[in-house]
């Protein structure tokens, strides 16, 4: 059976304060769970609060952007090492708006997958289309191409240590969601890519949904046979829809 994970990804947002109540709520709401794995990504400021308040418990951390050097004259830039000594797990490699507002290409997103490899991470590759490329009949096109770089560089056995995120650009932050049928599509269509390499690999492989998800059609999305959970964006930072949505993809 594939392993069910549910992400939250912070984005900019957050506070010492804040962030302290909201793990704190996870902490009390969230319990070890066979069905599904649990983790946030936040700012690297927040990294050491987090690994503190988090340590010994179910819940993982993890980062929402890399650096695809290891170390060197890269100001401002963060490595993978560097993201290991706080104890991340995850890291977000590729998300859209790393994407569309800082112009990273397909094969600096491969270069950063490796880099997250390389350093004993697990990243969470994001793939997607925008709402101009779906209503022009290109999103396998488009996805195919962004899965493409990282096969094509690091082989499809490294996606063994590896999770695959489809984020409909179209649906992140606007309140518009993919059905679960249009996210089942594209869900399917990503494993049957790696299937055409690596048929078993393809069928142990987590690939959760990310695009408005929250506590209302968690349940009708991670009920469809590819969806394997979500990353999740603005619900993660209300514990009482994140958990909602945790318990949605706990269930088998």
């Amino acid at each position: 059976m594939r392993s069910r994970l549910v992400a939250g990804n912070w984005k900019m947002n957050g506070s010492l304060a804040a962030n302290r109540r909201l793990l704190d709520a996870l902490k009390a709401g969230l319990q070890a769970s066979a069905g599904a794995q649990h983790t946030v990504c936040v700012p690297y400021p927040y990294l050491a609060q987090v690994e503190t308040v988090l340590a010994g418990t179910s819940i993982g951390w993890g980062a929402q952007n890399l650096s695809e050097h290891t170390q060197g004259a890269y100001t401002g830039e963060v490595s993978g090492a560097m993201l290991r000594d706080f104890g991340c797990r995850h890291v977000l490699v590729g998300h859209s708006e790393r994407r569309a507002l800082y112009g990273e290409t397909d094969k600096q997103v491969a270069a950063k997958f490796q880099a997250a490899q390389g350093a004993g991470l697990i990243p969470i590759l994001c793939v997607g289309e925008t709402l101009q490329e779906r209503e022009s009949a290109v999103t396998e096109i488009v996805v195919g191409r962004q899965l493409a770089a990282v096969l094509d560089s690091s082989g499809v056995g490294a996606l063994v240590n590896a999770v695959i995120a489809y984020e409909p650009v179209w649906a992140i932050g606007t309140g518009r969601t993919a059905t679960p049928q249009q996210a089942q599509a594209v869900h399917a269509f990503i494993r049957g890519i790696v299937g055409r390499h690596d048929a078993k690999l393809a069928a142990g492989l987590s690939i959760v949904y990310g695009g408005s998800v929250k506590a209302a059609n968690a349940k009708e999305l991670f009920a469809m046979p590819d969806i394997d959970g979500g990353l999740i964006g603005g619900a993660a930072l209300v514990a009482e829809e994140f958990l909602a949505i945790c318990a949605a993809a706990g269930k088998e």
